[in-house]
This record gives structure tokens, C-alpha cells and sequence, in this order.
């Protein structure tokens, strides 16, 4: 097979690659772009550790394909903090230990960025709706939870 050449934005940042047509994002990022954040974690996009952003839409990377990639705005866990500056998240999810071995950590992360961009007051409910995509085996939800409600609360009164 012959490799393709795909133009696109990582992390505000224009890349440019090539992949075989059949090759996940997953591995396009990982391997050609050394963004080895994103984590796999099932191969299948049920336990959500590759979670990114494709023009904003929450997108297990395992799941497209690097070539569909092309003219698209992606971001990644390494996108999240700005330089030293850690992201709110990011923050609370060390405040609140909402996490242990770090697998499914990236993914957790940018699914709940992806929510609070989408919806900056969600309930409990509606967190645990959409990060019900992430898997974690070792610490359970209770924490991740509550760092993400921490946070909603949090960049809330900094917008008051």
C-alpha cells in the first residue's frame, strides 16, 4: 500500500505525516507524532484512554483512522496544560488523588474538558453520562467525579 500524506492541526500546532490508510490515529500519534499521551487501551473504543478531540467532538482515536485526520483540528492531553500552567483540571484531578496508575488518566481528562467546553454547569448526573465512555481498574469514579464537579465550580466563580 502507499502512504498518504495528511495536513492537519495538532495541538494548535500545523503537522503533516504519512500513514498506510489503514492505520488508527491511535497509533498515528503515538508512533509518527510521539504524542504518547493518549493511551491504548482496548483497541475497540470501549474503555476511552485514547480519547481526543477531532473539530471539537469527543473521538476515541483507536477508532478513526489517520488519514480521516486531514484538514481536521485535533487536541490531545499534551495540548491541555499551557506550558507549566496546568489546566483546571488537571489541577484537581491531583487535589482530589482522581487517579493511580495513570492508563486511562489522558482520556478521562479530555473527555471532561470536552464536556465543560460543551457544557460549563453540568450535574453529577450529567457527568457520569458523559465520561460513562472511560474505564478506569484501579481507583474507582468517586473521586474523578468529584474533581470535575471541583472544577466546574471552580472556573465558574472565575468567571463571576
Amino acid at each position: 500500500m502507499s502512504q498518504i500524506h495528511v495536513s492537519t492541526t495538532v495541538n494548535g500546532d500545523a503537522v503533516e505525516f504519512l500513514c498506510e490508510p489503514d492505520e488508527t490515529l491511535l497509533t498515528v500519534l503515538r508512533d509518527r507524532l510521539g504524542l504518547t499521551g493518549s493511551k491504548e487501551g482496548c483497541g475497540s473504543g470501549d474503555c476511552g484512554a485514547c480519547s481526543i478531540t477531532i473539530d471539537g467532538r469527543l473521538v476515541c482515536s483507536c477508532l478513526a483512522l489517520g488519514a480521516e485526520a486531514q484538514g481536521c483540528e485535533i487536541a490531545t492531553i499534551e495540548g491541555m496544560a499551557e506550558g507549566e500552567n496546568l489546566h483546571p483540571l488537571q489541577s484537581k484531578f491531583l487535589e482530589h488523588a482522581a487517579l493511580q496508575c495513570g492508563i486511562c488518566t489522558p482520556g478521562f481528562l479530555v473527555a471532561a474538558k470536552a464536556l465543560l467546553e460543551k457544557n460549563p454547569d453540568p450535574s453529577e448526573t450529567e457527568i457520569r453520562y458523559w465520561l460513562a465512555g472511560n474505564l478506569c481498574r484501579c481507583t474507582g469514579y468517586d473521586k474523578i467525579i468529584r474533581a470535575v464537579m471541583d472544577t466546574a465550580e471552580e472556573m465558574k466563580a472565575a468567571k463571576s
